[in-house]
């Protein structure tokens, strides 16, 4: 939990401004801040170096808490605004959790969004910026189900159950299945898979003890799917169809020599990017949230806006970055038009 008044008397003495917006643009100090160590989050470091040299910010910093732990995303978020950081774009550690920080944040004037994940409403987050989660692992089931000829039984590896995206993703994979009318059959949900260890253990069980009984496999996180690559390369069987979620090197080059079908696109660079040049200008007093902007409402929030998804496979394998590029030039382009009302 944040301990703003122990805040507050650091600040008198360290002289910093408490009150976002008070101080130009170029003088704001902008935090993306995952809720533990992740390679998906890799690419906000690059985002918040380039956001800051595109929009003349004084900083926008990626910091990592050691460890998926809300306390200590809370403590690292208590330290940063210590040091005088004037807007925060958090992946939730807990999408309940996360909000009487967010509320705090909020009550002294400094503005925060949630990134890749939402919090649960009701909350003080400006809105949130992510994967449309549920539409992405429903499109890649429906790819999944394509490449295995419409039926056969899948299994899908599903992420960490302390993900807020996690519970979403699953129920798409139940309603895409649901849909083909008994022709495919769920025939397992392994859970917690997007921890290295556990990703090992399970999925090379998994396929070492039912492998004959599957005809496809869907991942929804990160590490499942570089792992499930590796061992269906090590199988050397082409029968099971795969799609994965992210374009990890190992991934692609599965897709490539035909080991894996497809996987789902996410934008973790466009969040990061969007999200600091957004904050900045919240920061900066300069523009405000419109109640009234086209938000898509999903389960957690009414406030959400889809930083955009795609299939990568043998078609576009060298083409993707490109369009997510384009994905992202034009969701930041229209930002505030869309979104904010501007002074």
């Amino acid at each position: 939990m944040l301990s703003f008044r122990g805040f507050a008397r650091c600040s008198a003495l360290l002289g910093l401004v408490l009150f976002a917006g008070s101080a130009a643009a170029s003088d704001n100090k902008i935090a993306l801040i995952p809720g533990g160590p992740h390679p998906y989050f890799k690419p906000w470091e690059q985002a918040a170096a380039d956001a800051k040299k595109d929009f003349g910010i004084a900083a926008v910093d990626f910091k990592v808490p050691s460890d998926w732990k809300l306390n200590l995303q809370t403590e690292l978020i208590e330290s940063l605004v210590a040091q005088g950081y004037k807007g925060f774009g958090i992946f939730p550690g807990d999408a309940v959790g996360i909000n009487s920080t967010l509320s705090e944040l909020k009550g002294n004037g400094i503005p925060s969004i949630a990134l890749a994940g939402c919090a649960q409403d009701p909350t003080d987050a400006a809105f949130c910026l992510g994967t449309d989660v549920y539409h992405s692992a429903y499109l890649g089931t429906k790819e999944l189900i394509k490449a295995m000829g419409g039926k056969g039984n899948v299994v899908h590896l599903a992420g960490l159950l302390v993900d807020p995206n996690t519970t979403l993703r699953v129920k798409a994979v139940e309603t895409a299945v649901a849909e083909t009318n008994g022709a495919v059959k769920l025939l397992q949900t392994v859970a917690d898979t997007d921890a290295q260890e556990a990703a090992d253990q399970k999925i090379n069980a998994l396929l070492a003890a039912q492998k004959d009984e599957i005809g496809g496999m869907i991942a929804t996180g990160y590490i499942p799917s570089v792992v499930a690559s590796k061992s269906l390369r090590t199988l050397g069987d082409k029968r099971i169809k795969f799609i994965g979620i992210d374009d990890d090197p190992i991934v692609l080059d599965a897709i490539k020599d035909g080991f894996v079908s497809g996987t789902m696109a996410q934008n973790p660079y466009g969040q990061g990017y969007v999200g600091a040049y957004v904050l900045d200008l919240l920061a900066s007093g300069t523009c405000t949230v419109k109640a009234d902007a086209p938000w898509i409402k999903t389960p957690q929030t009414a406030r959400f806006i889809d930083s955009g998804t795609l299939v990568i496979n043998t078609a576009n394998l060298t083409s993707y970055k490109d369009d997510l590029k384009k994905i992202t030039a034009d969701i930041q382009s229209k930002f505030k038009t869309t979104y904010l009302t501007c002074k």
